[in-house]
């Protein structure tokens, strides 16, 4: 997934005898490519288009991808274009469940409390 840019020429070289070798490898190999540029650049506008483009003429692997996006179209359309992110909340409660479960058993609901307020 790394840009073309980036690879080596021995990378570049093998790269290019699979795509010659197996063309659902080389189609699924541009639709991973733009679908990942959709997520860097946060270019949801153009999502329905990929789906469709995927939906039609993809390896199965990857036109089940696309139909598993158009189930949830609107939420997956906000995430690439929307700044907003959960990740933070996302992050602390990943953070209080490690904690819950280092505790579990061993500890009451008082030292489990002071432990996630307390730290950082």
């Amino acid at each position: 997934m790394r840009p073309r840019d980036a690879l080596t020429d021995s990378q570049e070289e093998w790269l290019l005898e699979v795509r010659l070798t197996c063309p659902d490898i080389a189609r699924a190999c541009d639709l991973a490519r733009t679908f990942a540029d959709l997520v860097r650049h946060q270019r949801g506008q153009l999502l329905l288009e990929w789906i469709r483009q995927a939906e039609q003429d993809a390896p199965k692997p990857m036109s089940g991808f696309a139909g598993f996006l158009r189930r949830d179209l609107d939420a997956v359309t906000a995430g690439l274009t929307l700044t907003w992110s959960s990740g933070v909340v996302e992050g602390h409660v990943n953070r209080i469940k490690t904690l819950k479960r280092a505790m579990y058993g061993r500890a009451s609901f008082t030292l489990l409390r002071t432990r996630i307020v307390t730290q950082p």
